[in-house]
């Protein structure tokens, strides 16, 4: 029995350090690409065109509004709703 454990063990540790070549080197690659499809232009902070389809107020106004609701948060709504149904049907 004294001669299986090391036996067993050093087969669970060899187990343990198999290396994943294919899968390391294109690690991060479904993030990346979903990253790209998501921007359409990346180049867009280089720019010195405004935004079309927004005036200054308006900007302005979202971005007040944006960033007071860090602020004030909204109040949370807490619904419960066990059993699915609402009022008194039987």
């Amino acid at each position: 029995m004294n001669k299986l454990a090391p036996t067993l063990l050093l087969c669970l540790v060899a187990g343990c350090s198999s290396t994943t070549p294919n899968y390391d080197a294109r690690f991060g690659d479904a993030v990346r690409d979903a990253k790209r499809n998501m921007t359409i232009n990346p180049a867009a902070g280089k720019t010195a065109d405004p935004v079309t389809g927004m005036d200054g107020v308006s900007a302005r106004e979202s971005m007040l509004l944006y960033q007071g609701t860090y602020r004030a948060p909204p109040p949370a709504v807490n619904v419960i709703n066990i059993g699915g149904a609402i009022g008194g049907s039987k």
